[in-house]
């Protein structure tokens, strides 16, 4: 279940004014642009951002942007944006960045839809003038490279059908590449980049009842390995998406110095599908609630917004 909880009954209009009031003068209201755009679902904001650029024929992105700084600034302009053009633009950020964040890509390959996928890749094409798959090969390289190129390139069919002897064979290739010593990563980007989401699971099953351990523990190794890493992401991305995303929010929360983009993605990607299952899910496998871990790790404007789509009351 999501955490937004947006009013039936709104008007674009009278929220774009009362945004572009909050800019005007000395300061900036922040609250008051939380207050708005921190109820609204993704329907009601894009009938805010076309209210606006009808009103004041300037974007309210732009508008944003100048007006605020910082995590803030870049979380609630990602918030405001499409869901389709958000999931573009963090993976085009995620590839730019000097070391790329290969998590963002499989979320994108692995967390949506054949048709979902397409309209990414489409959008991104429209927005930056070259393909996703032709940024990936740019800003990675070897093994993680082909990996990346196989999950975005594939059209994956979406149904629940499975065939056992499939699933029993390939989760003895898998176990002959892991388990050999020297991992090549032939089979298993095939495997991964071509097999539906419920072979797939078929597949971990079956490598779990032949090996006795789950496949990835049987990739843990050189914790310096992105490549190994990057399995294990993709293979957690299929099997629980959720317990995935909670993982991933408590490593950047808990690690020494909290990693502001990841958290700010994964609250915001989320909190309009299942945020509060991965709340709960927090709370099971930590001493303190995802709220309580936000508010202590993250201050000001930034901390009121996080919290806002947690769907804590107080703001």
């Amino acid at each position: 279940m999501a955490t937004l909880v947006a009013p039936e009954d709104f008007s674009p209009g009278e929220d774009a004014l009362a945004i572009n009031r909050a800019c005007q003068g000395w300061g900036t209201d922040e609250k008051a642009i939380i207050s708005i755009l921190g109820h609204r679902n993704a329907a009601q904001r894009k009938q805010i951002r076309l209210a606006y650029q009808e009103i004041y024929l300037e974007d309210l992105t732009k508008q944003l942007k100048s007006e605020l700084s910082g995590d803030f600034e870049r979380a609630i302009c990602h918030w405001i944006l499409d869901p389709v053009e958000r999931d573009t633009v963090l993976a085009n950020e995620a590839l730019k960045k000097a070391r790329p964040d290969y998590r963002v890509i499989l979320e994108t390959a692995y967390m949506k839809s054949p048709e979902e996928l397409l309209a990414v890749k489409r959008t991104y094409q429209f927005l930056y003038k070259r393909s996703l798959e032709e940024d990936v090969a740019s800003h990675t390289t070897g093994d993680m490279r082909r990996l990346l190129i196989a999950v975005v390139s594939v059209y994956r069919y979406e149904g629940e059908e499975i065939d056992e002897g499939v699933a029993h064979s390939e989760a003895n290739i898998l176990g002959d590449e892991i388990q050999g010593g020297a991992l090549k990563g032939e089979e298993i980007i095939r495997i991964l980049s071509t097999r539906s989401k419920a072979q797939l699971i078929a597949t971990f099953n079956n490598y779990k009842q032949i090996h006795g351990t789950s496949i990835t523990k049987s990739l843990r190794g050189d914790p310096t390995d992105e490549f190994s890493a990057a399995l294990r992401a993709a293979i957690r991305c299929v099997r629980n998406p959720k317990k995935y995303l909670q993982k991933v929010l408590c490593n950047v929360i808990n690690n020494m110095g909290t990693d502001e983009d990841t958290l700010s993605r994964v609250i915001i990607t989320r909190a309009e599908k299942d945020l509060k299952e991965m709340k709960e899910l927090y709370l099971e496998r930590n001493s303190r609630s995802l709220d309580d871990a936000v508010s202590s790790e993250t201050t000001g404007d930034y901390k009121a917004f996080l919290l806002t789509l947690l769907g804590n009351q107080e703001f």
